[in-house]
């Protein structure tokens, strides 16, 4: 477990500042395009960390993949890690009995939910995948997941566009 905290401090450190100026310019455009009484930036929502531990998960008030980076924050706190399984809100389902085992890791920025087509799977599989991940994961595995999450999501965008 302690490679994983070194991948997710450097990688998330490294993807902040690299991505740091997308970053802003996505809160200035979506500061802009909104009315002033809906000015907030940041959308908030409490999800389960590990443990079951209750956070407030920060995006981006805008759609599509821009409004994750807020979340390289959260990793790079430790409430997340770059791969886990999908973030639930502690009231749900998945987070009590048997799929309770899921919150003995931080939920991830992506996992093999984002990299298995996402929303058009149904939620069994999705939850599936989640425990799965939990039970058999390791270094390679989550190497594996980050270098697909990208095409994955461009595969998505483009197929939206076209």
């Amino acid at each position: 477990m302690a490679a994983k905290r070194v991948l997710d401090l450097t990688g998330g450190l490294a993807l902040l500042v690299l991505l740091s100026p997308l970053a802003a310019a996505v809160a200035l455009s979506t500061a802009l395009r909104s009315t002033p009484s809906e000015r907030a930036v940041l959308r908030r929502r409490t999800v389960a960390g590990l443990e079951g531990r209750p956070f407030t998960m920060l995006t981006f008030r805008t759609r599509g993949p821009l409004a994750a980076l807020p979340l390289l924050l959260h990793v790079v706190a430790g409430r997340m890690s770059l791969v886990g399984p999908c973030p639930l809100s502690p009231t749900h389902r998945e987070c009590t009995g048997e799929g309770r085992r899921r919150l003995s890791v931080r939920p991830g920025l992506t996992g093999p939910w984002q990299i298995s087509g996402r929303s058009d799977l149904p939620w069994e599989e999705r939850e599936l995948l989640d425990l799965h991940y939990v039970d058999d994961h390791w270094l390679g595995m989550d190497l594996l997941i980050l270098a697909r999450t990208l095409p994955a999501v461009r595969r998505r965008r483009t197929a939206r566009f076209a």
